[in-house]
């Protein structure tokens, strides 16, 4: 089985989807002229908004719900993984294609954002709808809903709570089947209640952990400023291919690099928009601004914080696919994973760094596991828009928290391999979907802009820009104009 699924991941994450990344996230960087550099100060200006009334989540629930989505153990074991296969190049690669998914984050969020639906106090949007009403294929649309409950059900939850669970037994001697009775638990008690509870929790526990942790690596960094110049050089020249002990291994430094920051981020396979479509705004554009932040927050804090702490203190290894001995082993029988970054820390805070990474992993993918459920319930959502069949929601609810528990007790190998599946898959399809969703995605952008320069607060019509099954907004703009109206009368009396 295993052997099938490894076949499997080679197949998915070639060099064609890694350079598809790459290149379509260049090309929405060309396209919207750099949207997520030039309204970059416009971002802290959308998250602050209020919501408007009750339905939905606010702006700034929902780029906490997105990045406990995206600040995951992507970003502390994954970067092991991408540094002990592609070498501190890899790191590099993983900055580059952070920057280049902030234009993926945006454009997808502003699409989920534009075709999204309200069902009772509750907004649905994301890939699927996305495909649906703006592409018009509907048995496509259908097979990316079934993928995306399967995927978010039984094969993504397994990473993050193996992660958990073999971090807890390595710092604490935790039998891993413990920790998934707990964090099972945990996790079930809060989908249960809903996507305004997951929501108001993720909003609490995301910046307190995220500001700890950045924190720790800054601390890290003073201790070990001496070697920061000479790590940043290193990363480069294994990037480019100019080191010589790592410049053969370029093809594995992109590779990898691109592989993890695609699984960190989730920018550019769909997994933010479904959060997106659940805010209440009043533009598109606006929540693809908060989702690019949230790109930034994510790779230029915590992602590049992890690289940084294990090039820095030397706790890794390289050991890349076809090489008969590592490359470097600078912490041999250690293998690639949170373990590096724990022991990195301790240089500084001696077993209070290990205590500092296992709660940090809790935490983060502790989030991360309640944006999951959400995000497979928007896949409920697609084929039972009105809730007639509950018990589609708690079958999924069952199953979620069931392949969570198996993935305590599974191969790290294994869980890591079915996820790049799941990613590798979204990808794809969603990629492709962005590309076909360029037109209606520009004609957005020019009506914020317009709307910006003119100095108004952006409120959208799609009728005005001749965009077709934006439903949701046709009746927002209508809403908006009435209340215009009836405020004018009122002043005049």
């Amino acid at each position: 089985m295993e052997q099938l699924i490894n076949t499997i991941v080679g197949y998915l994450w070639s060099n064609t989807l890694v350079y598809l990344a790459l290149g379509v996230g260049l090309y929405f960087t060309l396209i919207t002229r750099g949207v997520q550099f030039r309204y970059f100060r416009e971002m802290f200006h959308v998250i602050r908004e209020k919501k408007e009334d009750h339905s939905g989540i606010s702006p700034r629930q929902a780029l906490f719900m997105a990045l406990a989505g995206r600040i995951g153990v992507g970003n502390i074991a994954g970067v092991a993984l991408a540094v002990g296969m592609g070498g501190p190049g890899a790191i590099f690669w993983m900055i580059v294609m952070g920057f280049l998914a902030g234009a993926l984050a945006f454009c997808e969020s502003t699409i989920a954002q534009l075709y999204k639906f309200k069902e009772g106090d509750q907004y649905y949007g994301g890939v699927h709808f996305y495909i649906d009403r703006g592409l018009k294929l509907k048995p496509f649309a259908a097979v990316a809903a079934g993928v995306l409950i399967i995927s978010y059900t039984v094969m993504m939850p397994g990473i993050q709570m193996n992660t958990i669970a073999t971090t807890f037994k390595a710092t604490f001697q935790i039998p891993p089947y413990v920790s998934g009775i707990v964090v099972t638990l945990g996790i079930g008690l809060i989908i249960w209640g809903g996507v305004k509870r997951i929501a108001r929790a993720v909003e609490k526990i995301v910046p307190t952990m995220s500001a700890m942790y950045v924190l720790a690596t800054v601390i890290l960094l003073i201790f070990h400023y001496d070697k920061i110049p000479e790590t940043f050089v290193l990363i480069v020249k294994s990037a480019l291919g100019m080191d010589a002990v790592f410049g053969a291994i370029i093809g594995q430094a992109v590779n990898w690099g691109v592989r993890r920051a695609v699984f960190a981020s989730a920018a550019g396979a769909g997994e933010s928009t479904f959060a997106s479509a659940a805010a209440m705004t009043s533009h598109p554009v606006k929540q693809g601004l908060i989702q690019a932040f949230s790109i930034f927050f994510e790779t230029a804090l915590i992602l590049t914080s992890s690289g940084l702490m294990i090039l820095i203190t030397g706790m890794y290894n390289v050991s890349p696919l076809g090489s008969s001995a590592p490359l470097v082993e600078y912490v041999p029988g250690i293998p690639a994973g949170a373990e590096w970054t724990s022991l990195a820390l301790q240089t500084v805070f001696q077993q209070g760094g290990a205590w500092l990474i296992s709660l940090a992993i809790l935490v983060f993918a502790f989030t991360t596991l309640m944006t999951y459920y959400y995000v497979a319930e928007s896949g409920i959502a697609y084929f039972d828009r009105q809730n007639k069949y509950p018990i589609f929601k708690t079958i999924a609810k069952i199953a979620s928290l069931a392949a969570l528990f198996m993935g305590s007790i599974a191969s790290t190998e294994t869980m890591w391999a079915l996820g790049d599946i799941t990613f590798g898959s979204m990808a794809y399809v969603n990629l492709i979907a962005l590309i076909l969703l360029t037109k209606p995605l520009l004609k957005v952008l020019k009506d914020y802009d317009i709307q910006r320069k003119s100095g108004k607060d952006p409120v959208f019509d799609p009728r005005k820009v001749d965009i077709k099954n934006a439903t949701y907004w046709e009746k927002y703009a209508d809403l908006k104009k009435a209340q215009a109206t009836s405020l004018a009368a009122n002043q005049k009396q």
